[in-house]
């Protein structure tokens, strides 16, 4: 990775969304995390209201991943904040995932919608700077794959998208919850769609939240190598072994 793809440091961490505001809702109860290196996001969103025991409730989570994109508008402007979604729990978009964003403190940025009318407040969670990874998962062949494993400081967020197909007839701008609703026969296939975030201290992964709800809670070993500069291991009962090295930072090596 060049170091001019690199985002602005002030981003990079684990942000903990406490305030979202739309012409209809205040929110202040969701859980949401924003993990983001120096280049990659992983972001998991789960309304505390949904039924996570049925198809419905699993369906009205949020959760996506890619790389980010800081620009500088006209002079006076806040800078934009643009999540690149490479993949997505929700259906696609029809307008961008982009953001005026604005430091009221250096563990504390606001965002305002551009495609939307809507204002968040974020703020940094302590332990989430210093250590950043990212890695792509590797297929049989050695190709990379869209499945993500994301390290920022003491968390990490793994991201594994579903296999299924969106139906022909899916929108943009649908809701899962919908294409659920209208394909209730797909609804396992389309909800296999694994972010799981959480602790890594000391070879212990501890998952705090997932968009599969049985996953919560688990505890088991893991521990990653770097082989080389384009090649990680990963040492875990429930994930893949070898990944591609995409940012590799530990605070005394380059990435």
């Amino acid at each position: 990775m060049n170091a001019n793809d690199l985002i602005p440091d002030r981003y990079h961490g684990v942000w903990q969304r406490t305030l979202l505001q739309t012409p209809a809702t205040h929110d202040t109860t969701t859980w949401v995390r924003w993990l983001q290196t120096g280049l990659w996001h992983g972001d998991l969103r789960v309304p505390p209201e949904a039924d996570r025991t049925t198809p419905a409730g699993r369906a009205e989570q949020q959760g996506f991943g890619g790389t980010t994109l800081i620009t500088h508008p006209d002079a006076g402007q806040p800078e934009v904040c643009t999540w690149q979604r490479q993949i997505d729990l929700q259906p696609p978009r029809s307008t961008p995932d982009a953001g005026h964003m604005v430091f009221e403190a250096p563990d504390c940025v606001h965002e305002t919608g551009i495609h939307g009318q809507y204002f968040e407040v974020w703020e940094r969670l302590p332990g989430s700077l210093g250590t950043r990874i990212a890695l792509a998962a590797l297929d049989a062949t050695g190709a990379p794959t869209a499945e993500r494993l994301l390290v920022a400081g003491r968390y990490l967020m793994h991201l594994r998208p579903r296999s299924a197909a969106w139906p022909a007839c899916t929108a943009p701008d649908d809701s899962l919850a919908e294409v659920v609703a209208r394909h209730p026969q797909r609804a396992e296939d389309l909800l296999d769609f694994d972010i799981s975030f959480g602790t890594l201290e000391h070879g212990v992964w501890t998952i705090e939240r997932a968009t599969l709800p049985a996953l919560e809670r688990r505890v088991q070993s893991l521990s990653m190598q770097r082989e080389h500069d384009r090649l990680a291991v990963v040492n875990s009962t429930r994930l893949p072994q070898r990944w591609q090295v995409l940012e590799w930072h530990t605070g005394d090596a380059p990435d």
